[in-house]
């Protein structure tokens, strides 16, 4: 047999079926086979993992980078080392809060040369959806963007306007003509309010569950008149899992995610003045997270990832009506959705297949989300019984603000490989886009 470049073996091996006892044999960048736990193998290295687990590779899809323009919030080498910290081997990036956004080609290619020789993981694209580009909706995907980003509400950036319910349908159609994804933060702006009040009784209020059904349910119609794939970014509000089963069961084309901090962290636990915690959707109560992890459990949500959405900490200032509103854990989603989860009986296959699996088929993403024989060699050493206690100033975060700042959270990543390297400090990331005719 012709030596392997890399043989990992671990008695809690997590793929597609589940946990295994298993050695993952590694050839070039991808994964070879898998072969019983014992079973003697030759390798140019080789790893045993015991009982700690081997996870695949996390696919983040829902990661704000901010560079080019705004790279003093968050650039692609500090938001990269962060995801791989992390356990994370492939981000997609936001297309707004750059300067420029990415609305066209030209702004892609600013991306593109901006993230150049910077990546620590594997980089993806989404576009962006505004009024006025539909035409640089199908040359945007046929440069191989995963999909096409839109607001139903004030984004929070002048330079990336919402789409009234016209130009979003003007959109839908475009794009379920070649066959896109359009992916949306769906909030009602009817039904949201100027918080009366720094705090954030006052700012959860002014953004009420019933926004976020309102929106959902007005795209849903939407997806079902145009035929096209819609996914319902950041879900806050339990009031929204109703539409959204009733719409999937329909064989209406909607899915759905949402992020570890609306699974574990709750508005009773907001400390006054901590607008670390402030993001739109906000987070909401206790009850509604037990909702929202009924419905994750359910299916009718199928994605957890960050929406890591840092900013200047000067720009977090103490009045949730005044501060930014972005959540900065990309390094920390992992551990606190293994947390949570494991306190309510799930398993790290269901984690995988939250972070990894699903994430990875929605943005269409070859070769990653699973440990099995062809995918690239997108491994993490996960030790799920370590207790971490977060310090926001060791992250590799540009900026150190986070919510979990303090908190003991259950697991830690050991090793995280790229396509069959250890991430080391040497960036070797790539751009995922492929070419289509």
């Amino acid at each position: 047999m012709t030596p392997f470049d890399l043989v990992v073996r671990s008695r809690r091996t997590v793929t597609p079926e589940g946990e295994r006892a298993a050695a993952v044999a590694v050839r070039g960048e991808r994964i070879a086979a898998l072969y019983d736990y014992a079973a003697p193998l030759p390798a140019a290295e080789e790893v045993d993992l015991r009982d700690l687990a081997l996870l695949p590779g996390l696919v983040d899809t829902h990661v704000h980078v901010n560079e080019p323009g705004r790279t003093h919030w968050e650039g692609f080498d500090s938001a990269t080392r962060a995801a791989a910290a992390g356990g994370v081997t492939t981000i997609v990036d936001m297309p707004l809060n750059s300067l420029p956004p990415t609305v066209s080609c030209d702004a892609l290619d600013a991306k593109l040369r901006a993230a150049e020789g910077q990546c620590h993981v594997d980089v993806a694209f989404w576009g962006g959806a505004v009024p006025g580009n539909v035409k640089d909706l199908a040359p945007l995907h046929g440069r191989g963007v995963r999909g096409f980003k839109c607001f139903m509400s004030p984004s929070g950036v002048e330079e990336f306007p919402p789409l009234a319910d016209g130009e979003l349908r003007l959109a839908l159609e475009e794009v379920a003509g070649f066959g896109g994804l359009v992916i949306v933060h769906a909030e009602d702006p009817e039904l949201l309010a100027e918080p009366e009040g720094p705090g954030y009784a006052a700012f959860l209020a002014s953004r009420p569950g019933a926004s976020e059904r309102s929106a959902v349910a007005r795209l849903v119609r939407l997806a079902e008149e145009t035929g096209c794939r819609v996914h319902v970014l950041h879900v806050s509000s339990a009031e929204c899992l109703d539409v959204l089963e009733a719409a999937q069961a329909r064989g209406v084309p909607v899915s759905a995610e949402t992020c570890p901090h609306y699974l574990t962290l709750a508005a009773e636990q907001v400390p006054e003045g901590g607008t670390a915690y402030k993001c739109c959707p906000p987070i909401r109560s206790e009850s509604n997270r037990d909702l929202l992890w009924d419905g994750l459990r359910r299916g009718v949500l199928s994605c957890v990832v960050s929406d890591h959405s840092p900013s200047t900490a000067d720009l977090k200032v103490p009045d949730f009506a005044a501060a930014w509103g972005g959540i900065s854990s990309l390094q920390l989603g992992l551990t606190a959705v293994w947390t949570e989860a494991a306190r309510r009986g799930h398993g790290l296959a269901d984690v995988a297949r939250w972070m990894s699996a699903a994430p990875a088929a929605l943005a269409g993403l070859p070769g990653k989300g699973g440990i099995m024989a062809g995918n690239d060699a997108d491994l993490v050493a996960f030790d799920p019984a370590a207790d971490t206690l977060v310090d926001a100033a060791r992250l590799h975060h540009r900026h150190p603000v986070t919510p979990y700042h303090g908190r003991t959270l259950k697991g830690a990543v050991l090793t995280t490989w790229l396509r069959g390297r250890p991430v080391d400090g040497r960036p070797h990331g790539r751009p995922m886009l492929e070419a289509r005719a």
